[in-house]
């Protein structure tokens, strides 16, 4: 009977006194190196919830359902919340620990024996918590884990598929080119034309592995975490290599690739993201304009921030699938290949820049995309904010 009223006199204390308790274990988490910078909000979460579940169970009198009561619990969205401020696991059981303590301490102050059966509950309270918090914990930290190195898996896959195409191109014209009578002598021309075949057909291996590569990950999240190193740098050079680089996709001449770009604009961008964004506007252009013109062109507006812009005078998106063309897995139906990737990562890198991106399109007339880069005092504040 003695260890009944012990349990019930605890319950008591933790619903009488849990703002004292939830005050000492808050100031004892806050040495935790996560903790420090938390607001009272955040660093509480569900905690004050498994007080009340913990004195639930203890004016029950029963320890029998512990682990089907907490199955459900506040525990599980703990876990998942502590993925997102930033804590590691030992910092997540410590936080357990430390309330178990405040407990016991409460306990001793009013003269509540914890030992027995009341030590036995509050035991398997905690230990249960522990145990859904830092298993679903664990999980979501391997979860994110496995989707960033898939994504990033996609992303380098898709920016292959650019030299791979040029490779090719190139192979093919230069296999036509070596093509001629003295070919079926035997003579150089003819092992140079068998060296080019074996080019291409290396090349399409590596285009097939590209393309399964994309394929298996066209479901994934695109909204990654990008880490830009930006600079000031001229753009017309910048764009000026892109199209001696893009040419031989282009068809050697049956496209004609133009550089619109004023000599003397700056750009405010990481390098490299900027690039990826162009790569894959003026592939998509050409893909769908086999003979025409693509005219790369940039102004700066009025708030000094940059207008970049991909025109092409080719085959144009209908109508159905313009808001649709940077979702994740869409493509041309048409199309033989492709997954729908590259306007995707255009999206995601023109964003994580702090710009925008826009189409404009009328089938049988052509497409534009525009896209913005802010200057470097509009991205100053925009990290600020």
């Amino acid at each position: 009977m003695h260890r009944i009223d012990d349990l019930t006199r605890l319950a008591g204390l933790l619903v009488d006194s849990s703002d004292t308790v939830m005050q000492r274990w808050r100031a004892q988490v806050r040495e935790l190196p996560s903790a420090r910078d938390l607001d009272v909000p955040a660093l509480n979460d569900h905690i004050p919830v498994l007080l009340s579940e913990l004195a639930e169970m203890l004016r029950a009198h029963c320890d029998q359902t512990i682990p089907a009561v907490l199955r459900n619990s506040s525990s599980t969205s703990h876990g998942l919340q502590r993925v997102q401020d930033a804590f590691d696991i030992e910092e997540v059981v410590a936080e357990y620990n430390v309330l178990r303590g405040c407990i016991h301490d409460l306990a001793d102050e009013h003269g509540v024996q914890l030992q027995g059966r009341p030590f036995h509950v509050i035991n398997r309270v905690f230990d249960h918590a522990i145990g859904l918090a830092v298993q679903t914990f664990a999980t979501q930290r391997a979860l994110e884990v496995r989707q960033r190195r898939e994504e990033y898996l996609a992303f380098v896959a898709h920016d292959l598929r650019t030299p791979l195409n040029a490779i090719a191109l190139v192979g093919r014209v230069l296999e036509k080119a070596v093509a001629a009578p003295s070919d079926s002598s035997g003579g150089d021309g003819g092992r140079t034309g068998k060296m080019l075949k074996a080019l291409r057909r290396n090349v399409e291996h590596l285009e097939k592995l590209v393309g399964t590569v994309l394929e298996e990950n066209t479901r994934l999240q695109t909204e990654v975490g990008v880490q830009l190193e930006r600079r000031e740098f001229d753009l017309w050079p910048f764009v000026e290599v892109l199209v001696h680089d893009l040419h031989p996709v282009a068809g050697t001449g049956s496209t004609r690739l133009v550089n619109a770009i004023p000599e003397d604009l700056v750009v405010y961008a990481d390098a490299d993201f900027l690039m990826r964004i162009f790569q894959n506007l003026i592939a998509n252009a050409i893909r769908y304009t086999p003979r025409g013109e693509i005219t790369i062109g940039a102004s700066m507006l009025p708030d000094g921030c940059v207008e970049c812009v991909v025109c092409d005078d080719g085959a144009g998106i209908p109508a159905e699938m313009i808001d649709k063309v940077f979702d994740k897995g869409e493509s041309d139906p048409l199309a033989t290949a492709g997954t729908g990737l590259g306007l995707t990562i255009v999206k995601t890198f023109a964003e994580a820049h702090g710009g925008t991106v826009t189409v404009q399109s009328e089938e049988g007339k052509g497409t534009t995309f525009r896209f913005t880069l802010p200057n470097r005092e509009a991205a100053a504040r925009a990290a600020v904010g």
